[in-house]
């Protein structure tokens, strides 16, 4: 039901991942960040607490691979689940349960990795690696790009309904995280919203860490 990009950019050290799904509200369950240590997929069947626990692994110190074969071995009902794992520094890892609903695949790319299930082919995941690693621009459209060309590649089996996006950096919260819970073209929804919000995202890390320094939030009232 699902179709996901997970990603680490070198230049920025930023971390980010979006995702589509035929599901209501998808972002709200699969993506997970934590600062400094990585970015996780949990999706299939979703099991909401894999992700942070790949994560808080990679925070103790464990590698990419490990943390999700630690997360695999240790977990009940893993063969319904489809995990991915980026970390800090563009590491990355995979796993996908034998009984993943439908036609599944997974790929892994330079600083990326990508994974769908009830897929309308099995190229899916690859084409999204390859629109990432040839892609250029802020890292946000290149997540988002990606994502896109999964949805050419054939995308779902079925319609999506709902779209999400998380970019974390340097800051302890994200920079972004849109969500798009239900809708007839979430993706289209996702990118007009990523539009008007990614020239203010350094915007509103001032207003954070230094109001005196902000700009001006044009809106009524502003002087």
């Amino acid at each position: 039901m699902t179709l996901s990009i997970a990603a680490w950019d070198e230049a920025s050290g930023q971390l980010g991942a979006a995702i589509a799904s035929s599901s209501i509200s998808v972002g709200s369950r699969c993506l997970h960040w934590q600062p400094g240590t990585g970015i996780a997929l949990s999706q299939n069947i979703t099991d909401p607490r894999l992700g942070p626990r790949m994560l808080s692994l990679l925070a103790d110190g464990v590698d990419v691979s490990s943390a999700v074969a630690a997360v695999v071995q240790s977990t009940p009902h893993i063969r319904f689940r489809q995990l991915g794992l980026v970390d800090n520094k563009g590491n990355t890892a995979l796993y996908t349960g034998a009984a993943v609903l439908g036609c599944f695949a997974s790929a892994e790319g330079r600083h990326c990795v990508a994974a769908g299930n009830l897929l309308a082919n099995d190229s899916v995941p690859t084409a999204m690696v390859q629109a990432f690693e040839k892609s250029d621009g802020s890292f946000g459209s290149r997540v988002l790009g990606a994502l896109r060309a999964g949805v050419a590649a054939g995308g779902e089996a079925g319609a999506l309904h709902s779209a999400g996006m998380l970019i974390g950096g340097e800051p302890s919260w994200p920079l972004a995280e849109l969500r798009i819970d239900w809708d007839d073209d979430p993706i289209a929804r996702m990118m007009a919203g990523w539009v008007v919000y990614e020239p203010q995202i350094d915007d509103y890390v001032t207003r954070a860490y230094n109001p005196e320094d902000a700009p001006s939030y044009g809106v009524p009232g502003d002087p």
